[in-house]
């Protein structure tokens, strides 16, 4: 599984590469833990990525729905964003969910 950034990360190749063995691992059912941290906007990525955090229970459907808010809000706001992110999210989620069944 490639990442795929919606911009350049410049100087990350390192942490992204640890990020898309994490997201293959879960894939096959792997657990892993990822600790992105940093000071006010993450040094480098400043600007360019933001996190969705949660307590306790995030299932499929409130992930939909809350990167819809987020892409919809993208969109209202005039922030320029490469588009079609929830639309991917769902393709890979109805995958999972048929692989799963």
């Amino acid at each position: 599984m490639a990442a795929v950034p919606y911009l350049p990360l410049r100087g990350r190749d390192t942490h992204l590469a640890a990020l898309d063995r994490h997201l293959a691992g879960a894939a096959s059912g792997t657990s892993a833990v990822t600790i992105i941290e940093g000071g006010a906007g993450l040094g480098k990525t400043a600007g360019k990525v933001f996190r969705i955090g949660h307590l306790g229970d995030f299932n499929d459907l409130m992930l939909a729905g809350t990167l819809a808010g987020v892409e919809m809000g993208l969109e209202l706001a005039g922030i320029p964003h490469r588009k079609g992110g929830i639309n991917a999210a769902l393709d890979y989620l109805t995958e999972q969910g048929r692989a799963a069944a």
